[in-house]
This record gives C-alpha cells, structure tokens and sequence, in this order.
C-alpha cells in the first residue's frame, strides 16, 4: 500500500494539461480548492467533479493511476463518513439503536464530503502528476515574486517547497525498502491489534531519519559542486510564456465558477 501513494510524483506526457504552464495549473488549483468548498449542493459539486473528470481526462494519465493513489486514503474517508453519519441529527431518522441514530441529512452529508474530498485529491494531484519539478520551482518564484518588497527570500522558499514535495516519493521507496528489509529479518507489521501495528512501525523511523539526512547532504553537495548560490542572477534554460492555452483554460474555469454560483443560488444547500 505505501508503494500505492504518488504524491509528488511528475509523469511526462504531451497532453494539453501538460502544455499549460505551471503558474496557470497553479492558481486554477487554487481557485478549484477555493470553490470546492464553495459548493453547497449536489448540482454544484458534480459540476466541479465532472469538470475534474474531464481534466484527468484530458491529461491522458491511466485510471489506475489515481485509483491507487486514493487507496491507501480509504480510512480517512470512510472515518469522515462514519463522523458525518453518527453527528448529523437533523432530518428524518432511518435507524435509530441506543445511542446511534442515521438520519437522511447524515447520509447526505456523509456522500456529498466523500464526493468532495475525492474531487479535491484528484485535481491536487494532478498539479504535479503534468509539472515538472524545475517548472514547478520557477512558478512559484514568479507567483510569489512580490514578496521580494518585503525582503523575502522568494527562490529560497520556492525551491524548498519543491524539494519536499519531490521528496516524498523517494521517502516512500524508502520506507518500502526499510519494511521489507525488516520482514526479512521477521518483522511483522499487519498482525495484531491497531496499537501493535502502531508499535511495530517504531523501528522504521530512526533508519529512515537516518536516510533522509544522508540524501539531504548528498543534495546539498550536488549543489554545492555545480556552484548553486540562489537565485540571484541565475539565468533559465526554458523561459515560461503563456499561450492561447492559458487564455482558454483560465476562461473555461470562470465559466464553470460562475455556474458554480447561479447552482448555488437556485438549489437547495445540502450543508
């Protein structure tokens, strides 16, 4: 299931998505997160999901791909479920035992945040999923370009956001690589109750602590051998430009929020 989460990771390709350019992907993800939370009906929400769908879609990235992605987050969800259906007491009562009670509102509540939270990983992941990283790193810089005013060290904190995020697939194969050396030696980290397997997953951070600092100095003496002094000064390979595609893609996003509130306006809210 570790091997399953690939948050962080970038997959080349040659779709329209992946032509954008990344401070376009950038602010759109924004602005999408910004009206997921927006949506107070199913009209809306579904709008948003088929419009995530699409882009997915369109990357040309395989099904299978998100699919593993989502499943090592299944107990969160069904754990937001089961909060939803047990705390929502409003509407009409379907099952009632003791001290647990379902309501039609909770039922609602629980498909609508699971419908959501979905929604949200897919488009999230598929910000990085289409950018580079060295995009990923100048799109940000721009963005973030007016902070330089107040003597903010932009680059610093662009190419640090970048290298975390790059960090975590390799983090990943690490902790694999650790579990499986661990079984070999007759670790056992899926028998038991859940506070076992919590324990048995103790000796696997102090080597992989261990591994993150190796890899950490080992990158900083990579860069430090090409003569990497900041930002400052430094010229780029590749200049970022946006294109009619930018055009395009920030007009269908404002067509598609300001659907997002007429929907809200003339439904019913579910929450």
């Amino acid at each position: 299931m570790i091997k399953d989460i690939t948050i962080g990771q970038f997959f080349p390709g040659k779709s329209p998505i992946h032509k954008l350019d990344a401070r376009t992907k950038i602010i759109l993800t924004f602005i999408f997160i910004i009206f997921i939370f927006v949506c107070r009906n199913f009209w809306s929400l579904g709008l948003l999901s088929l419009f995530a769908v699409v882009v997915f879609i369109l990357t040309k990235l395989s099904p299978k791909l998100i699919l593993k992605s989502f499943k090592p987050l299944l107990p969160i969800v069904l754990l937001t479920t089961v909060l939803q259906l047990y705390y929502i007491k409003t509407g009409d009562v379907l099952f009632q035992w003791k001290f647990i009670t379902i309501t039609d509102a909770g039922i609602f509540n629980a498909i609508f945040i699971i419908i959501r939270i979905f929604t949200l990983l897919l488009i999230s992941s598929l910000l990085t999923y289409t950018t580079a990283p060295t995009d990923l790193t100048d799109a940000i810089e721009k963005l973030l370009s007016p902070l330089k005013v107040f003597k903010v060290d932009v680059h610093t904190f662009a190419m640090m956001m970048t290298i975390a995020l790059r960090f975590i697939p390799t983090l990943i194969d690490e902790i694999d690589r650790i579990m499986s050396a661990q079984k070999a030696r007759g670790a056992d980290f899926e028998s038991g109750n859940l506070i076992n397997r919590i324990k048995a997953l103790f000796p696997i951070f102090i080597p992989l602590f261990i591994s993150a600092f190796k890899r950490a100095i080992e990158l900083t003496d990579a860069m430090s051998c090409r003569c990497y002094t900041g930002g400052e000064g430094r010229t780029r390979l590749r200049q970022m430009k946006m294109t009619y595609r930018d055009v395009v893609a920030f007009v269908v996003m404002a067509v598609i929020c300001s659907a997002i509130i007429v929907l809200n306006i003339y439904f019913k809210n579910v929450i």
